[in-house]
Formats: C-alpha cells, sequence, structure tokens
C-alpha cells in the first residue's frame, strides 16, 4: 500500500505533537492560509463525507513552514530541540482540565464511597473478584508454535 500526502501529513503531527490550531500557525508562516476545518478535514479517514485530499502544494508549504518554525530564520535561528519541547509542555497542560476526584458525581470534590452491597447472610461484598483467587497460568504462545520451512522431515 503507498502512503499518501494525507499519510505523511497525519505523522508528522503525531510525531511533532501538533494541534490543528499550530499547524494554522506554521501554516501562515509561509504565507499559506488554511481553516482549522480544513486541516480537520485532511485527518479524516477517506470513507467520511467531509474528508479532504491533501494536494502536493499543501504538504510542500507545510513542509517549508515546519522547517522555518523549527529551525528559525537565517536571521533568527532557533533550536529543534527547544522547540519541540515546547510543544511536548504544552501538551499536559492541556490535559489537566479534568475534575481531581474522577470517583464522584459529577466531578464534585469529596471522598468517593466503594459501592459495597450486603449478600443474604448478611456480610459485606465488593465488585471486586476476591483476592485469595489464583490466576491461571499464562501458557506460553513461543514454544506451542511449530516452523514448517516446506520441508518435509523424515523422522
Amino acid at each position: 500500500m503507498e502512503m499518501t500526502n494525507n499519510d505523511i501529513f497525519k505523522k508528522l503531527r503525531v510525531a511533532l505533537m501538533l494541534r490543528d490550531d499550530q499547524i494554522v500557525e506554521i501554516l501562515e508562516l509561509v504565507d499559506f492560509r488554511m481553516s482549522k476545518g480544513e486541516i480537520g478535514n485532511i485527518f479524516r479517514n477517506q470513507d467520511h463525507p467531509n474528508y479532504m485530499e491533501c494536494g502536493d502544494q499543501v504538504l510542500r508549504n507545510f513542509l517549508n513552514a515546519l522547517v522555518i518554525h523549527l529551525r528559525g530564520t537565517k536571521e533568527n535561528p532557533k533550536n529543534p530541540n527547544d522547540v519541540l519541547a515546547k510543544h511536548k509542555a504544552e501538551i499536559p497542560a492541556k490535559t489537566t482540565n479534568f475534575p481531581k476526584d474522577l470517583g464522584t458525581k459529577n466531578g464534585a470534590t469529596g471522598t468517593a464511597k466503594p459501592n459495597l452491597k450486603k449478600n443474604r447472610a448478611g456480610g459485606e461484598r465488593s465488585g471486586a473478584k476476591p483476592k485469595d483467587k489464583k490466576p491461571a497460568p499464562k501458557i506460553q504462545v513461543v514454544e506451542k508454535v511449530q516452523f514448517k520451512n516446506g520441508k518435509n522431515k523424515k523422522s
């Protein structure tokens, strides 16, 4: 299977940890304007109705802008490792918007109560499996594999 421009663009976005708005800013470095929606359409699956094929011009301009974004210009050079570290630092900062205690209702603060039900004998039981039960031994798949190279062995 041949890689398309869309595949290359997707792999670069993942490898460099770029968001769609950052891609828009990078493309503006070479005066190439695209909306976030158009960029989102490039990253969709091929069978999606809004899928847009990434043309050679879009990918070429993105790569040229990416060089400027990572290395800077002749007059104002940058260290690419610093730029990538900045991208990496922005990602955890964006994902900390979750509530501190996910076990409570609607993200409210407080302690989460364990869901304990009483069984018929009156004792408490938890939803977890009992700890005294030993897990089944793992089957080692590698030992069961028989390699056949097309040669009949006569034993």
